[in-house]
């Protein structure tokens, strides 16, 4: 209740809305969070998870996990991780779903706050390994506003799994920030 509050009081003092159109019924999925392109895109995703009650799970570097900031971390919902380990970090997250009831693993798929060729990849992965359905997230700062798309089961056909993502971001945010990923994978490439 007392984070449901926070979050309300955060989006409101900041003049954001947020769509409520949370699939609460759904209890284990990874979330997209994009665009990933600012510093304020955690702190808005958070209280969005928090007004809406979503019991959102995060990873990070494991260095940041450290004191003063990593029991915090934790208990807003950070999983550590060890990016030095990175062909096992999907594997990791797959682990994780099958120890729990109850996840709502958010993902920033393009990885980086400057813009690149890619998004990465482990959000399908992890997704289509673990057997969990994709949720598109967005935040919208020309119009304050945040949000979820429809839920896409992926299917192993990359190019089609991602056209529908495509469809979603591109109706959702009209004036994208110039460093924003559009949303392609280099996977898609190879299946040509």
């Amino acid at each position: 209740m007392l984070k449901a509050t926070i979050g309300r009081v955060f989006l409101r003092l900041a003049g954001w809305q947020v769509d409520d159109n949370y699939p609460h019924e759904v209890k284990r999925l990874v979330i997209i969070a994009a665009p990933h392109t600012t510093n304020w895109d955690f702190p808005f995703t958070l209280a969005m998870a928090w007004k809406l009650h979503i019991p959102m799970k995060f990873f990070g570097k494991h260095t940041l996990f450290r004191f003063p900031f990593g029991g915090l971390l934790k208990a807003v919902g950070g999983i550590p991780v060890n990016r030095g380990k990175r062909a096992n970090l999907v594997e990791a997250l797959v682990a994780e779903f099958g120890e729990r009831e109850e996840l709502a693993l958010v993902v920033p798929a393009e990885g980086t706050r400057a813009k690149g060729d890619y998004w990465k990849s482990g959000f399908y992965r992890i997704a289509l390994q673990a057997g969990v359905p994709i949720l598109p997230a967005y935040v919208d700062y020309v119009k304050k506003r945040g949000g979820f798309g429809e839920l896409i089961h992926p299917t192993g056909d990359v190019r089609q799994d991602m056209d529908k993502i495509r469809a979603f971001y591109s109706a959702i945010i009209e004036d994208p920030p110039p460093n924003f990923t559009p949303p392609r994978l280099i996977e898609e490439e190879r299946e040509v």
